[in-house]
Order: structure tokens, then sequence, then C-alpha cells
């Protein structure tokens, strides 16, 4: 169990260290660890290129999170010595491993985005219901509030939240904490601008590109 602890956190990392980042920097020639705030993310590439990038970094890093883990269910459909519990702690470990990839990639000096589109689509894979809930609810209250960082700390208690309440065994819970802890740490920024009024809002993006085309 230990061996394959280290190899779906291996395999998740290293899915995570695809960047949605890279293909808009590839597009754009625009380096977003260079731009906006810095982060290499789909709310930055929203906020310094337009809504347009922000969806295809978005889509890239969503669908890092839904590959992850509907690879690692089919490889572990056929685990008949490993528990429920087992199936589902190793489903979570590789979860956080294509997060702690995005966040911290080695090709990027560890410095990368937040991890907010990898965790949707996660939880879109782990169950596509109480995915898209959470999905629809950030996206209300993101425009809702003008901010999205209020939408981002919303999925990630509903992510705990299901975790706890429909996922078996303690050890998803507890990963499922810790990513909203590291999310929170990366987010102090947003957070403290949020509460200063500083932080970007969400219809800048759009006032952006509206100049951007004139």
């Amino acid at each position: 169990m230990v061996k394959a602890v280290i190899i779906f956190l291996l395999v998740g990392y290293l899915i995570g260290c695809i960047h949605g980042s890279k293909v808009a920097q590839f597009l754009s020639g625009v380096d977003l660890k260079k731009t906006g705030h810095g982060n290499a993310g789909a709310s930055n590439a929203t906020l310094s290129l337009g809504w347009k990038y922000g969806v295809l970094v978005a889509l890239i890093d969503i669908g890092k999170g839904v590959a992850a883990i509907i690879g690692a269910h089919l490889y572990l459909a056929d685990a008949t010595n490993l528990t429920e519990v087992q199936v589902w702690l190793l489903t979570y470990i590789i979860a956080a491993g294509v997060i702690l990839g995005h966040n911290f990639p080695f090709h990027m000096g560890f410095n990368g985005g937040k991890g907010t589109a990898s965790i949707i689509g996660i939880l879109l894979a782990v169950d596509w219901k109480i995915g898209l809930f959470a999905l629809i609810l950030f996206v209300i209250l993101s425009f809702a509030t003008n901010y999205l960082i209020v939408g981002v700390l919303e999925f990630y208690l509903v992510f705990c939240t299901a975790t706890y309440l429909w996922i078996p065994g303690v050890g998803p819970t507890i990963i499922a904490l810790l990513l909203f802890v590291i999310a929170i740490i990366l987010h102090i920024e947003n957070i403290e601008r949020l509460i200063q009024g500083t932080e970007p809002k969400v219809t800048s993006a759009f006032k952006k590109k509206k100049k951007q085309v004139c």
C-alpha cells in the first residue's frame, strides 16, 4: 500500500504539472507569471488576458483533474485486493498530487497556480452532480459578489463537506482539508485585497477585453 501511495502521488503530481497557462503563453506571448498578480491560473488569465484565455486555461486545468480521477477509477476497478476505503484513499492521493503539481510544478521553479480549476475537475470526476452544483454556485457567487475568490472559497467548502459526508474513510477528508488549507495560504493576498477592497473584480476582465478590441 505504501508503494501504491507513492506511485499515485507521483503520477498525480506529473499530471498536475501540465499547465494551461503555458498554452495561453504560447498563443498570446504573455507569461502569466510576469503579468497581473503573477499567478499561472485561470483567474489571472481571465483578469490579465480576457475571459477567452481564462476559459482556455480553466478547461485544460479542469481536464487534468478529471483525467486523473477517471484514470485512477479505471485502474483501481480491477484491484480486488483493495477495500473501498483504500480505493478512495488512493483516489484522493492522486487528486492531491494533481493539486500539488499544479501549484508547485518543478518546471516553473515550484511556483505555479493555485489549484482552483484542477479541484473543480477533481470534484466533477468524483461526483459530477455535486461537482456541477458546486460549479454553478461558484459562478453565481463570483458574479454576484464580483470577486472570483468568493467562488473559490465556496468550492473548497463544498469539496470538503461532500468528502466528509459521502466518501468512506477518514483519509480523504484529511486530504481535502489539507488542500483547503493550502488554497487559503495561496490565496492570502487575494483575501487581504478583498478585505481592503482592492481585489480585481470579475467584470474587469470583460472591460479589459473591450478596451483591447477598441
